[in-house]
């Protein structure tokens, strides 16, 4: 989830294609498009089959997004490091995935994208990371023009949603 033109598109073709293809030009996203591809867990032999709804991120499509988001089991949340309103709407981004899942915790991470952009860079990484502390969630940033550090956000991923199986696994056993 963000804001439109954050990158998350890119970010998701990227990955689609371990990197092999970065699409300089991009069409709006207009609605979700459904991306499923497994992804090894960090320091596991262990995998994980993501289901990755790209998804708009104009407020024209938000009410059609809360139906599909329903109950997520991670979250990754994609801002521009060169534009501040990107970064400062996340606190609405991920108050509209919370919903979705009242009284439960959502793992997550917070990415920041163009990283490749240093010279018009206006969010510091310090404040970024200070706002994914105080919410929850992991962070990292990339340059995914650059084919820089593009694969982190669903390592880290994987690895919060292989913790969360097996709290549940551990609890399941508890109760048997």
């Amino acid at each position: 989830a963000g804001d439109p033109a954050v990158g998350k598109s890119a970010l998701a073709q990227m990955f689609r294609s371990d990197g092999a293809h970065f699409q300089k030009n991009y069409t709006l996203t207009t609605g979700i498009e459904l991306l499923v591809k497994a992804v090894s867990v960090p320091e596991t032999s262990d995998s994980v089959e993501f289901f990755i709804f790209d998804s708009a991120g104009k407020d024209l499509f938000s009410e059609m997004l809360e139906k599909l988001w329903e109950q997520p089991n991670v979250l990754c949340l994609v801002y521009d490091v060169t534009n501040e309103q990107s970064f400062n709407n996340c606190d609405k981004w991920l108050e509209k995935l919370r919903a979705q899942a009242v009284g439960v915790h959502i793992p997550g991470v917070l990415v920041g994208n163009k990283t490749d952009l240093a010279d018009r860079r206006v969010v510091e990484q310090e404040q970024a990371q200070e706002w994914a502390e105080k919410h929850g969630l992991e962070y990292c940033e990339m340059s995914v023009k650059e084919m820089k550090n593009f694969e982190a956000p669903f390592h880290i991923l994987a690895k919060l949603f292989h913790e969360l199986y097996k709290e549940k696994v551990e609890t399941f056993h508890s109760l048997a």
